[in-house]
């Protein structure tokens, strides 16, 4: 075979898929693996888009996006606190394609990004495959928060970036506000950028705070954002991306040099979706949460209770198996199917999704403690 691309060499598939398609493939198996809202999108949302094709706009948009949508994202951006030109504003394939294009931009061979641990293996794929290199800080210990010192041990002069995502995927926590300042002071000392993955903003639980909301790294700081979690919006595949105005200048031609455009028809029904309440979903997720975090306790699992997002990442390794082998065994023996938390990073745990209905929430975690029970 002539040679690809050696930073290919880097990637393995998703563990999410794997284990979900192993679940699939195992006869009448439960699936909390993945992180898809069971809504189906908002019906005013799917009417816009209906009409939007109805009056024909199914021809290219701007490389950047509707000029619409992208006045609607930046007014509803500053209104939640991130004072925003519609100028900034990428309209991007999900907020997959925003850290692609943001990534691969800013980054050079030999650049490090800070990713700290647990984290969505996204961020360590995109890095490899701009042949920059991942540096790990495990949260774990602090509780799943930043520690000032050990984030600081991390930096390095070729360090390019931190990543932050919060609420956080897969722990459903929230970092704290010392967690954030300690990232913004030495972002601000150091001089690396700050990416913040606020794809779960919307799905919180009580406060939370954000390092969009500080002025000070206006120039250093880029906002990833997706419709796809908080509007039950996965299929349509669309999100955004906001950063300093030169910056984002050259990052269009990368944009449209990969993508061109968003589909028309889906930015029209996206400015819909900035007006929907999503507060009747978020409550279902909360009420939810509360249903496995007590499952969880009765089956004597540790976790931190997540305050976001719809996932919970209980630890397993008190059962002696690699968490790999954990969650083989519980799609095989157990019939229910559950994350690795290798997959995040985050060894000796698993990641539970309860995005699923209240019926298929009881049913998977009755036989995951009836298959505990074997162990």
């Amino acid at each position: 075979m002539i040679p690809l691309n050696t930073n290919l060499d880097g990637l393995t598939y998703s563990a999410i898929r794997r284990f979900t398609n192993l679940a699939k493939q195992t006869p009448g198996c439960a699936m909390l693996t993945l992180g898809e809202p069971d809504f189906a999108t908002p019906p005013e949302i799917v009417r816009a888009g209906m009409e939007a094709l109805r009056q024909g706009r199914t021809h290219y948009a701007p490389n950047w996006g509707t000029d619409e949508l992208r006045q609607d994202i930046a007014a509803f951006e500053t209104a939640r606190g991130m004072p925003c030109d519609p100028s900034q504003v990428l309209v991007t394939a999900g907020a997959t394609g925003a850290l692609f294009t943001l990534l691969l931009g800013v980054l050079n061979p030999g650049d490090e990004v800070i990713i700290p641990t647990p984290a969505f293996s996204l961020y360590e794929s995109i890095v490899t495959v701009a042949g920059a290199r991942s540096v790990f800080l495990d949260t774990t210990p602090g509780g799943y928060q930043i520690p000032r010192e050990e984030l600081e041990r991390r930096i390095t002069d070729r360090t390019k970036a931190i990543i932050i995502n919060s609420p956080n995927n897969p722990t459903g926590c929230i970092y704290s506000r010392e967690s954030l300042m300690a990232v913004r002071d030495l972002a601000l000392k150091h001089g690396f950028y700050v990416v913040c993955d606020n794809v779960y903003s919307q799905l919180s639980y009580g406060p939370c705070p954000d390092l969009t909301l500080c002025g000070e790294l206006r120039e250093q700081l880029f906002l990833c954002q997706s419709f796809s979690k908080p509007y039950a919006m996965t299929g349509w595949r669309v999100g955004y991306l906001i950063g300093p105005g030169k910056i984002m200048e050259r990052l269009l031609l990368l944009h449209a040099a990969e993508l061109a455009c968003v589909p028309t028809f889906v930015q029209d029904a996206c400015r819909v979706a900035l007006k929907t309440d999503v507060s009747a979903m978020r409550e279902s997720y909360r009420v939810r949460r509360g249903y496995v975090c007590r499952r969880l306790e009765e089956m004597g699992l540790p976790f931190t209770e997540p305050m976001g997002a719809f996932y919970v990442f209980p630890q397993i390794s008190q059962f002696g198996l690699p968490d790999e082998d954990f969650c083989t065994r519980s799609i095989r023996e157990g019939g229910v199917a559950v994350t690795p938390g290798t997959c995040f990073r985050g060894e000796g745990h698993i990641r539970i999704s309860y995005c699923y209905s209240p019926e298929e929430l009881e049913t998977s975690l009755n036989r995951l403690e009836q298959f505990i029970h074997t162990l």
